[in-house]
């Protein structure tokens, strides 16, 4: 395993972490804690240091879990975890009323889920503190940020970053964060086959010299190589309710970039995917899903991996030119319009 430094501080990252919404969120399947924590401790005995989790992440059961598994060892693994949705209200029975929960950016708020973070995680600092999905209104939201100072200044967190969710999109709303906040790290959804808006955010990243976080790097699973067109995903795995052609269409794809595991024997597609985000200086460390102990062995050792050529580089993005071969409606990406006055109201300020 190879480690990456998060700008401007000296927190090292492994280049493979563990996003540990795959055994608290309930969206991957149901893990007992005996089970969840087994699989982190077998992540950090395969050199993976960094794990990145939620509050919300079963209403803050991923943070207990990480207290479970590393609370003797705190100084040895690096902890990322998000605030913003206040599911304290939703458990009181308030009405959900939309899909998302209510998201809560007030000072005071923000004080009390990082207490709360930090009571379950069993610390007194938490090393990465992230604005959980952020939206036109957190950017401008100058108290949050300085919120944020303040508890760095205090010694509750040592960095802050934002994350872009829940969906692919954001480009507006990451790139003015970038600009006007200078957080530490940003969490974007990246992988080969999702290539946008991935390339001009970390384009803006390198700009702003913010570390990139990548989750779902293996497009759900299409890029893990594991499944063929007779798959079908157990009740409780959110891939069950995509459209069989999300599958068939990702089938097809996967195999014009099967050059890169027979240019590179020993290796595999899942090893590989995350071996070409990697390439990229930026991005600091990259979240498989992990749900499995083999797949930890397995993405653990993509540091060992050769790097792509540039001739493959080459052919990589000429096959994303034309989406792989593939034919199929264009995706639809969330948050504010690049055109709207939204977006002119968000990036008119230059660049520190």
């Amino acid at each position: 395993m190879k480690y990456r430094t998060i700008p401007r501080t000296d927190i090292r990252v492994s280049e493979v972490g563990f996003g540990v919404w795959t055994v608290s969120a309930g969206w991957w399947g149901n893990y007992t804690d005996a089970e969840a924590v087994r699989l982190l401790r077998r992540a950090y005995e395969e050199g993976i240091t960094y794990f990145d989790t939620a509050d919300t992440y079963g209403n803050g059961r991923g943070e207990t879990l990480l207290a479970q598994a590393f609370a003797e060892m705190s100084d040895q693994v690096v902890i990322g975890t998000k605030f913003g949705y206040d599911f304290y209200q939703y458990d009181k029975g308030l009405p959900r009323g939309q899909r998302e929960l209510p998201q809560n950016w007030a000072p005071e708020y923000i004080r009390f889920a990082c207490e709360q973070s930090l009571k379950r995680l069993k610390r007194e600092t938490i090393d990465l503190y992230q604005v959980h999905n952020i939206k036109y209104d957190s950017v401008l939201n100058d108290d949050l940020y300085a919120t944020l100072h303040r508890l760095q200044e205090e010694g509750k967190i040592r960095a802050f970053g934002v994350a872009l969710g829940p969906s692919n999109g954001w480009l507006v709303e990451g790139t003015a964060a970038m600009r006007r906040r200078r957080p530490n790290t940003i969490q974007i959804i990246h992988n080969l086959f999702e290539q946008y808006p991935g390339r001009p955010l970390i384009g803006e990243a390198k700009r702003t010299g913010t570390g990139v976080l990548v989750r779902v790097p293996h497009s759900s699973g299409l890029l893990e190589g594991r499944y063929t067109q007779e798959t079908v995903f157990p009740k409780g795995d959110h891939r069950r309710h995509r459209p069989r052609s999300w599958l068939i269409n990702g089938l097809k794809k996967l195999e014009t970039i099967r050059f890169l595991t027979e240019n590179h024997p020993g290796t595999t597609i899942g090893q590989m995917a995350l071996k070409w985000l990697l390439m990229e200086p930026q991005v600091l460390t990259v979240l498989p899903n992990i749900y499995e102990e083999s797949q930890i062995v397995e993405f653990a050792k993509t540091s060992e991996c050769p790097e792509i050529t540039p001739e493959e580089m080459q052919r990589l993005e000429e096959l994303s030119a034309e989406n792989f071969g593939v034919e199929e409606p264009p995706m639809e990406f969330k948050g504010v319009a690049p055109d709207s006055p939204e977006a002119k109201e968000l990036l008119a300020v230059s660049v520190p």
